[in-house]
């Protein structure tokens, strides 16, 4: 499987994610979207808690489809927050952490309205690609 990055001439440069991904893979495997939920249920209190129970469980979800943090080649990272500081902080949070090598490819930051379970304010979209 090969998968490229570029920052094509002419875009401007990006605080480590790439504006094009290039995959030739025999296997996707899609994420739902990973919420901030724990194992029991619970949703952590906080921003930066919450970012870190998602890349726990993204992790889990990508080892169960037989995939690694270097086969992520798309994210899309949704912040229940209209404050850039608040984005920026889950960013930082996301690249420094375990998963951080999946956010170096194609990605994509929003801020949003609402998400789906009460007091939820991070979510994660993953796929990543296979040989």
């Amino acid at each position: 499987m090969t998968i490229e990055r570029r920052n094509p001439p002419g875009l401007h440069a990006t605080p480590g994610y790439h504006h094009v991904t290039t995959v030739e893979a025999r296997r996707l495997v899609f994420l739902a979207g990973q919420c901030p939920l724990a194992p029991d249920g619970s949703v952590p209190p906080g921003l930066l808690d919450q970012t870190d129970q998602i890349v726990a469980n993204t992790l889990l979800a990508l080892a169960d489809g037989g995939a690694t943090r270097e086969d992520v080649v798309r994210t899309t990272i949704y912040v229940a927050s209209a404050d850039r500081p608040d984005l920026s902080a889950v960013w930082r949070r996301l690249t420094e952490s375990a998963l951080g090598p999946a956010f170096s490819t194609a990605s994509t930051l929003l801020g949003v309205t609402c998400l789906g379970f009460p007091g939820q304010l991070v979510e994660l979209d993953v796929t990543a690609a296979l040989a």
